[in-house]
């Protein structure tokens, strides 16, 4: 990558890539980019995203906050490259599985672990597509995993963002998890019978059917893991989808991305209001249904109790 290039690049992203151009002044021996998000990854993994600061970091460091604005110009640069750092690189190990299905499924697994190992890392916000250098090889294993299937490059890509928001949201999921049995000692098998306690308190069979069913079928006391049987399914699809390219189907063409139509992204005041009113009206008639229920329910029990014999 030439000089020309990088001065192009945001700085977040130069320094990710080690293009940016070193600081003139500043203590050089004792601080470096490296030594920078190094210590912030170690607040980060033991107190959470809150606790990292460039104060926070440079107190930890024994240097002035300003000293690391000569390494990092902004946190939002220094966020970025805790992520990177976190991240790292995909095993190699996934290479010499059989068949894109073993191999896209070790990755899967290996992000999940990532996201428990950093939670942290499910706070920062998706800006867009990974620019980074580690964020580009997990990409690019996912990529090359379904590189020899008949699938196109748009296709390959849509799986490939299928099998990593999978991962993200089981490893949001399990974080939180993770981090209740931390306040409150609880198991994870502990914590899903009391999540089931308090669905089981609230929710009626006449507002929410289905989920009460769900309830009573025992779902969210249950060890199993729903988000490995999501990742099958996808899995499963994308296998019917190839198997059709194969015999020669139709390919399934991309749509287009859900989207705000122009009224809204102008954020019109007066369309805001009206479905303001529409989003209050709605809920006025699901309390006045509920309440249609429940008298209807108190009308039977009397009318049940009347016809019984005195």
């Amino acid at each position: 990558m030439s000089e020309t290039e990088a001065t192009e690049l945001p700085r977040g992203i130069a320094l990710a890539w080690g293009v940016a151009a070193n600081p003139q002044r500043g203590p050089k021996r004792e601080m470096s980019v490296e030594r920078i998000v190094d210590t912030a990854v170690e607040l980060a993994d033991a107190d959470g995203i809150g606790a990292v600061s460039m104060a926070a970091v440079a107190a930890k460091l024994g240097f002035t906050p300003m000293s690391l604005y000569r390494y990092v110009s902004a946190k939002e640069d220094l966020l970025l490259l805790m992520q990177e750092q976190a991240m790292g690189i995909p095993p190699e190990s996934h290479r010499e599985l059989d068949g894109w299905r073993d191999r896209l499924r070790a990755l899967f697994e290996e992000q999940v672990l990532l996201y428990l190992r950093h939670p942290w890392m499910l706070s920062l916000p998706i800006t867009g597509s990974p620019i980074t250098p580690n964020s580009s090889a997990w990409l690019d294993a996912a990529l090359g995993a379904v590189e020899e299937t008949p699938m196109n490059a748009e296709e390959r890509l849509a799986v490939a963002l299928a099998v990593t928001g999978q991962a993200r949201w089981c490893g949001i999921v399990q974080a939180g998890y993770t981090e209740q049995a931390r306040g409150t000692g609880l198991s994870a098998a502990e914590i899903g019978e009391r999540e089931a306690a308090l669905y089981d308190r609230v929710i009626e069979g006449e507002e929410f059917p289905s989920l009460r069913r769900a309830i009573d079928a025992g779902v969210f006391a249950s060890t199993a893991d729903p988000f490995r049987f999501g990742v099958e399914r996808i899995l499963d699809g994308v296998a019917s989808y190839v198997d059709g390219l194969a015999r020669g189907e139709d390919r399934a063409l991309p749509q287009d991305w859900i989207a705000l139509d122009a009224v809204e992204l102008a954020g019109d005041r007066r369309l805001k209001e009206a479905q303001r009113t529409v989003r209050e009206a709605e809920k006025a008639l699901r309390a006045a249904r509920k309440v249609e229920r429940q008298v209807a329910k108190d009308a039977a029990e009397r009318l049940a109790r009347a016809k019984k014999p005195s």
